[in-house]
């Protein structure tokens, strides 16, 4: 089942629960989903967004629930943090297992033995490679981190 098919199937559940939490947020998955798919056709793209994309999309909106979290905890806004961490859980059961940093370091290796990465300036190209092959299922800071301490 692609990820766009599991996104309606999991509103329509939480439609029929009356799990408000949980439809609000799934109703911004699919607008933020929707905005990348009328911006892709004003590109001559017009298949819309595939599953790889759709990560891409979820993983940002993660990353910007996490660190609206920590805002509102140090703000004392405990409520908000509540209701962040509430959509960081929802938004994490379409996401894939994240992988480790033993696996991240294995991954960002390959990458570079098999690019044939000598320093630095070939950093692009290796992540370039790894989001191609790990959307979604890699923290790329790490894999940043990683790729520095393995070429530099």
């Amino acid at each position: 089942m692609s990820l766009r098919s599991e996104l309606v199937t999991a509103m329509k559940e939480a439609m029929k629960a009356k799990d408000v939490v949980r439809l609000s947020t799934i109703r911004l998955i699919q607008a933020a989903i929707k905005d990348r798919d009328i911006a892709a056709r004003t590109k001559d793209q017009c298949q819309g967004c595939g599953d790889d994309l759709i990560l891409g999309i979820m993983a940002k909106m993660l990353k910007q629930r996490i660190e609206s979290a920590g805002i509102y905890e140090k703000a004392g806004r405990l409520d908000l943090a509540e209701r962040e961490r509430a959509e960081i859980a929802i938004i994490e059961t379409f996401m894939p297992e994240q992988m480790s940093d033993e696996e991240v370091e294995t991954a960002a290796r390959k990458i570079i033995e098999e690019l044939q990465a000598a320093g630095l300036k070939d950093m692009g190209r290796c992540m370039a490679k790894l989001k191609e092959r790990h959307a979604g299922s890699m923290d790329f800071g790490k894999a940043g981190a990683a790729l520095k301490a393995i070429l530099g």
